[in-house]
């Protein structure tokens, strides 16, 4: 895909509305850390296994200055009642055109998608997705092929870090964004 963000790129801005209907604008998190997050649907598994765990390090990256905001190609009514029930203390939005996402060059695939489903693991990892609660079901009339992406942008709205995951299982290593978060502001 050629319209992917690099590290040095200027962050594409945009204007929402989170699932509290706040306003999300270009100034909204001027000057700070940001961890943008691009999910598949609010109904997927893994994505709200993920955004557990960004509930549990958010008080650590709030002190460190890092905001989050994570999108869900998904209509606001259903970020409701999906994902929106872990109540997470962080901006998430519905951009069920996908409109902000190809600002992102967030990929949609197939071939992504199968060879996700064909990891010699999944059983094990869709086994630990719904121990922890979450439970494999389909949202209907969601984008089954789109393929999660992280990018972290530094105060100045530059992206530092533009991870586009190979698989519907591959985020951004924790290790990275912690250091991401921690590092002092320029």
């Amino acid at each position: 895909m050629n319209n992917q963000l690099r590290p040095g790129d200027a962050a594409p801005w945009f204007e929402a509305a989170d699932q509290n209907g706040n306003p999300i604008t270009p100034g909204t998190y001027s000057g700070r850390k940001i961890l943008l997050a691009f999910f598949r649907n609010s109904a997927c598994a893994l994505c709200n296994l993920r955004v557990q765990q960004f509930i549990r390090r958010y008080e650590t990256w709030k002190r460190q200055g890092m905001k989050i905001v994570a999108f869900f190609e998904s209509p606001e009514a259903n970020l409701h009642k999906y994902v929106g029930q872990q109540n997470a203390p962080f901006p998430l939005i519905a951009d069920p055109q996908a409109e902000i996402y190809a600002r992102y060059g967030v990929e949609s695939s197939e071939a992504k998608m199968k060879a996700t489903l064909a990891q010699p693991d999944i059983h094990e990892i869709t086994a630990r997705v719904e121990a922890a609660g979450f439970k494999l079901i389909p949202e209907e009339g969601s984008n089954f092929n789109r393929i999660p992406a992280e990018f972290l942008i530094d105060e100045q709205g530059i992206v530092q870090v533009a991870y586009y995951g190979s698989l519907i299982t591959d985020h951004l290593p924790f290790e990275a964004i912690d250091r991401f978060a921690a590092q002092s502001r320029s």
